[in-house]
């Protein structure tokens, strides 16, 4: 809940609901009464920095991350960092390891660290709202549960449908995934869609499951050609996964990409750096991190939050050669 949620639950302004908080003479007993029923009725509870306990130079932004060792998240909080660099406020960094012990922990500490928290959590948004205390969150890369907390979205679809086009167009016709997950993830879903569109019957066993790591790219690849040798593309789930993709693919000898095509998802640099440089359906991953810190915020600091339509980063395709 924001300062402007308690300000149209008490049908007063978001300057009012400040004055009530902060015990200011110039405002009614009966306004003032108002906007802390309703305050407490939503569960509202100021920042530091609403209520002045803090100078803007050092507010802390937490952002929670599952694997600093995989540089999509890496980038992401570069982005991050600059775009609170940009205000003179400070970024706490804490990597859960993709552990959801570790998230419960830093989730329970994390409400006294910081002024607003931003990041990937796999908890319920109930369990979010307990251990954070009421100080502002803002979710990345996951649709939020309740309207309590907003979210930072990723669209790869459009992306993900470019990229079987081009396969198509290429004359694949027997094109797999590596999917990062054992269930059907997002992003095989918009695979399977845009297969279906383009008229490419995909077999369900053309769909290999792994770690999201290179190796856990490479055994996939490794467990798809082993029992479909004929599949002539990939698509896999991240960028890191396809790095692991193209190294497994020369231990089976494949010229890349005449005998095999492969495209990622994420576009990181670290794709130009490989031979051949990895075709993807890029994300402007800074701007993940920048869009969670703009709205955490704005939370913060009682501005007007951003609109739903405006925390969605939209993947396209970018060609190299891989692909």
């Amino acid at each position: 809940m924001t300062i402007h949620d308690v300000a149209r639950s008490a049908g007063v302004s978001r300057q009012t609901v400040s004055r009530a908080l902060n015990d200011k003479a110039e405002i009614d007993g009966s306004t003032k009464q108002r906007v802390l029923d309703a305050a407490r009725a939503l569960g509202y509870r100021p920042s530091r920095f609403a209520r002045g306990l803090v100078r803007p130079d050092t507010t802390t932004i937490g952002l929670v991350v599952p694997d600093l060792l995989n540089p999509f998240f890496t980038e992401v909080a570069s982005g991050a960092l600059e775009a609170a660099r940009a205000r003179g406020w400070h970024v706490v960094v804490h990597d859960t390891a993709d552990d959801p012990d570790q998230e419960l922990a830093t989730l329970r500490v994390i409400g006294t660290q910081v002024d607003a928290v931003a990041g990937y959590f796999g908890r319920s948004d109930d369990d979010l709202a307990r251990l954070t205390a009421g100080i502002p969150v803002v979710l990345i890369g996951r649709e939020p549960r309740s309207p309590r907390f907003p979210g930072v979205g990723i669209d790869g679809e459009d992306g993900v449908r470019e990229a079987v086009a081009h396969l198509v167009s290429c004359g694949h016709r027997r094109i797999g995934m590596l999917d990062g997950h054992p269930a059907p993830s997002v992003r095989r879903r918009w695979f399977l869609r845009a297969a279906a569109e383009y008229g490419v019957a995909v077999q369900p066993g053309w769909i290999a499951a792994g770690a999201q790591s290179v190796d856990g790219g490479g055994a996939a690849l490794a467990d798809l050609l082993a029992a479909h040798p004929d599949v002539t593309a990939v698509f896999a789930f991240n960028d890191v996964m396809a790095i692991g993709a193209l190294r497994e693919a020369r231990r089976f000898g494949l010229r890349l990409p005449a005998d095999l095509a492969v495209i990622g998802f994420d576009g990181l640099a670290l794709g130009t750096l490989v031979e051949p440089e990895l075709s993807s359906v890029a994300i402007d991953t800074r701007a993940v991190g920048a869009l969670a810190v703009e709205q955490a915020a704005r939370l913060v600091t009682g501005a007007e939050p951003l609109d739903p339509a405006e925390l969605i980063v939209r993947a396209r395709l970018h060609l190299r050669e891989s692909a």
